[in-house]
């Protein structure tokens, strides 16, 4: 590995560390607090813990070409993304939610052969195919329960979010080519401030009648190192290496999802969940040649 590769990719090994951890954090906030409430105060905690930092963020003024490509990139995340996101976790397990977004590299690859214009063979088809039909597995396996009410539904919340993530992953590409990772990460957090503060208003949302420690140090974390750390050091990395390459650390979230599951809120999954989550990573592992092999031939555009 090249001396300057080494901190881009130390960069995304934390930044799924953090990511991972921060399924079980938005189970043991949505036990306490409404979700709606939960993403709200995430948004606006990144966005104050933003202020100190917007010296180095540089005149960042968007082109006015640039403009439907940043809105795109916000509606599909932090917006539709944490919707999709709150509801998914609100039914099925941390260990599942997390599972499916094994599927992330793969449908990063897919759309970007779609709409990059990046080769995709047909190994990488063949293994999307197989994550797809273990993602299904997995949801029809599932028993509910208090952690997991209907994982059907939830996980299918979660296979949306990683749709909106795909179209988050490939419009975050072009625009580090011109502005800085900080500035997206900000513009991020602040657009999901003003988002979701209309939800705080809705009938549907509850107000906690009483303060709970571990929830709100679970909100604290959200917005402090996922919201701005994970973000930052995933945007950072994306900024130096390609689409395809960031997204393929994505296959970290999984196994430390259900080893952050079982230490953290005692989730197990049954043997066929186990088999569907093999055949989740395996089609993964399956296309990882021919991500590089397009990877390798996209560059920027």
């Amino acid at each position: 590995m090249r001396a300057h590769t080494i901190l881009p990719m130390l960069a995304l090994f934390a930044a799924m560390v953090l990511w991972a951890g921060s399924f079980i954090a938005l189970k043991i906030a949505f036990f306490a607090y409404d979700p709606m409430l939960v993403i709200f105060l995430r948004m606006a905690i990144a966005s104050l813990g933003f202020v100190p930092l917007a010296s180095r963020m540089g005149p960042n003024v968007p082109r006015p070409g640039d403009v439907p490509l940043i809105l795109f990139m916000l509606a599909c995340e932090p917006c539709l993304y944490f919707l999709f996101e709150a509801a998914a976790l609100v039914n099925t397990s941390a260990s599942q939610a997390g599972m499916i977004t094994a599927m992330l590299p793969l449908m990063v690859a897919v759309g970007a052969g779609f709409f990059l214009g990046e080769k995709v063979g047909a190994r990488t088809y063949a293994g999307f195919g197989l994550a797809i039909a273990g993602a299904t597995l997995l949801s029809l396996g599932a028993g509910s329960g208090r952690s997991s009410p209907n994982p059907a539904l939830g996980n299918f919340f979660e296979f949306c979010a990683m749709l909106c993530a795909t179209g988050y992953t490939i419009a975050l590409k072009r625009l580090t080519e011109r502005y800085r990772p900080l500035f997206l990460t900000a513009l991020q957090a602040c657009a999901g401030s003003l988002f979701f503060l209309p939800f705080l208003f809705l009938p549907s949302t509850t107000w906690p009648e009483s303060f709970h420690l571990g929830a709100t140090a679970s909100v604290v974390y959200l917005g402090l190192f996922v919201t701005m750390g994970a973000y930052g050091l995933y945007n950072y990395s994306l900024s130096r290496v390609k689409a395809s390459q960031a997204s393929a650390f994505v296959n970290l979230i999984p196994v430390l999802t259900v080893l952050f599951g079982r230490m953290f809120l005692g989730e197990r999954l049954t043997a066929l969940q186990y088999l569907a989550s093999f055949m989740v990573v395996s089609g993964v592992l399956m296309s990882q040649e021919s991500m590089q092999g397009g990877s390798s031939r996209a560059g920027k555009g």
